[in-house]
C-alpha cells in the first residue's frame, strides 16, 4: 500500500505542525518537567524556566547541545505548539509579562500539544487509506481539530480532549489494521529494550507503544512498519531505510541514533545532530 497524497486544503495544518522556535516564548523550556538523567541539563519541575534560557526565550547553550549530550533536549519537538500559543492565543502576552496567567499558559500549551499530535497522526492516515468511508471519518476529526485550536485559551482548557483522542485512536487502528500485516507472534507492545534486529525484515510489523530503547535496527527492512507511540530513545537507525514506514513523529527520529545514509519519510527532518555520522 503506497501513502496517498493528502491535498492541498490541509497544507496550512501541515506547516502549523513544524515547529518555529523563533516565533515562541520558550515555553518547552519552562512548562515541562525533566531530569537531568533524561538527558535534560537539571531536575527542573514543571513550570520553573530552564537555567539556560536567556531574556529573549533563547537557548545559551543551544550550540552545545550535543556535545554536552543534552539528548532530552536535542529530542523535544511540540509540533508547532509553541508558537501557535505564544503568537495566537496569548497574542500580547506571556509567562514573563504576566506571571500570574503563567500556570494557565502553561496548561493551554500541554493541551495545544496534544491537539497538534493528534493531527499530526490523522493527516498520516489520511495518506495511507483509500476507502472513502474511513477517510470521511479521518475527514471529519480533523476538521474538529482545526477547529478546536483556533478556539480562545479558555476555551482549550475547558475542551474534552480525552473523548475527542479516543475517536482519533479508533480511526487510527483502523488505518493500521488496513496497512500493517504481520503481527508476528501476535503479542503487542512488547519490550524490545535494545534487541538486536541488524537487517531484521520487518515489512508491516506492529511496533506501536513499543519498547524500542537502543533497539539495533540497522539496515532493517521497515515497508509499512507502525511506530506510532513506540520508544525510540537512542534506536539504532543507521543505513536504515523507513521512508516507508508508518506514524512516525520527527521526535522519534530525534532521539534515534542516524546517519547520512539513514532515509526518512518526506514529512520528517534529518535532525543537526546527526551531522558527522
Amino acid at each position: 500500500m503506497m501513502k496517498i497524497e493528502v491535498t492541498n486544503k490541509y497544507a496550512n495544518l501541515e506547516a502549523e505542525l513544524q515547529i518555529d522556535c523563533e516565533k515562541c516564548s520558550g515555553l518547552c523550556c519552562v512548562a515541562l518537567y525533566y531530569t537531568k538523567t533524561d538527558g535534560f541539563p537539571e531536575n527542573k519541575q514543571a513550570g520553573v524556566p530552564c537555567k539556560h534560557v536567556m531574556t529573549d526565550f533563547r537557548c545559551d547553550i543551544h550550540a552545545l547541545l550535543k556535545t554536552k549530550k543534552m539528548k532530552g533536549c536535542l529530542a523535544y519537538d511540540c509540533i508547532g505548539a509553541g508558537q501557535k500559543v505564544t503568537q495566537s492565543c496569548y497574542l500580547n502576552e506571556n509567562w514573563k509579562t504576566n506571571p500570574d496567567k503563567a500556570d494557565e499558559i502553561f496548561r493551554v500549551f500541554m493541551k495545544v500539544f496534544q491537539l497538534h499530535q493528534i493531527a499530526w497522526y490523522l493527516l498520516e492516515g489520511l495518506s495511507l487509506v483509500s476507502d472513502d468511508r474511513t477517510k470521511a471519518e479521518i475527514d471529519a476529526l480533523i476538521a474538529e481539530n482545526i477547529q478546536m485550536t483556533a478556539t480562545t485559551a479558555t476555551e482549550i482548557l475547558v475542551m474534552d480532549i480525552a473523548s475527542y483522542k479516543m475517536r482519533a485512536n479508533k480511526a487510527l487502528k483502523k488505518v493500521s489494521d488496513q496497512v500493517v500485516t504481520d503481527s508476528s507472534d501476535g503479542t503487542a507492545h512488547k519490550d524490545y529494550f535494545g534487541k538486536n534486529f541488524k537487517r531484521a525484515n520487518l515489512d508491516g510489523r506492529d511496533f506501536s507503544m513499543a519498547l524500542m530503547i537502543a533497539a539495533n535496527l540497522s539496515g532493517c527492512s521497515l515497508k509499512k512498519t507502525n511506530f506510532l507511540g513506540a520508544d525510540m530513545r537512542d534506536a539504532n537507525i543507521k543505513d536504515t531505510d523507513l521512508s516507508g514506514c508508518i506514524f512516525l513523529t520527527q521526535m522519534q527520529i530525534n532521539a534515534a541514533q542516524g546517519n547520512s545514509k539513514t532515509k526518512l519519510p518526506t514529512n520528517l527532518s534529518r535532525p543537526s545532530s546527526w551531522q558527522g555520522e
